[in-house]
């Protein structure tokens, strides 16, 4: 992926998930920079098109699938708080099936 932003500027910031993305707002000059490309998918399961719809709106899969193994209850509280502080648009009616999949794709230790 190729971001374009121009320097020197002022820029603001818009929050998305736990990251900041810069918004030129004046610019002179134009730099390109290229993110590295996506290593991670999603794995098959019920509840994988949920995980698309909905976490890669703020994170890249490698970052989901990347998170140490979790438990029903703490994939719940994180889930929450995507929703509550973050604002995910996940329908409530979605939850359980999202973290059903969370912790079957990485399950915590018994």
């Amino acid at each position: 992926m190729r971001i374009r932003y121009a320097l020197p500027a002022l820029a603001t910031f818009t929050l998305c998930g736990l990251g900041a993305i810069p918004v030129v707002v004046c610019a002179q000059d134009v730099v390109s920079i290229t993110l590295p490309q996506e290593t991670a998918d999603f794995r098959a399961g019920n509840g994988e098109e949920i995980a698309r719809n909905y976490c890669l709106i703020c994170h890249s899969a490698d970052y989901v699938t990347t998170q140490p193994p979790l438990t029903t209850k703490q994939w719940g509280e994180i889930v929450s708080k995507m929703q509550k502080v973050y604002g995910c648009p996940l329908p409530d009616s979605e939850v359980t099936h999202l973290v059903n999949y969370l912790v079957a794709q990485n399950p915590a230790p018994r």
